[in-house]
């Protein structure tokens, strides 16, 4: 199953909520923290729950402040968006 990425500019503060949520629909989703600086989260989801995922964001953007970025160039150090960023590529 291919993991599609959202990649969103929240404020800081609000990250862990952000990530409660999701982890409270079980299987959804997995937010990482790609930028703690700048508040840069991506939602990892499988394709079988983008729409319900989609639908999730919707609702959280009632009551925080949630802007979905393009990918951000540098992604870090962070193993697992490295991998993802790896299977992307043409082979």
């Amino acid at each position: 199953m291919k993991a599609r990425e959202i990649y969103l500019q929240v404020q800081r503060e609000d990250i862990a909520y952000i990530q409660a949520v999701f982890e409270s629909y079980e299987g959804v989703g997995i937010i990482r923290t790609v930028d703690r600086k700048n508040a840069i989260i991506v939602l990892l989801v499988v394709e079988d729950f983008l729409t319900t995922a989609r639908s999730i964001l919707a609702s959280l953007k009632n009551e925080v402040a949630v802007i979905e970025i393009p990918r951000p160039a540098d992604i870090g150090e962070d193993w697992l968006l490295q991998e993802l960023s790896a299977e992307s590529l043409p082979k």
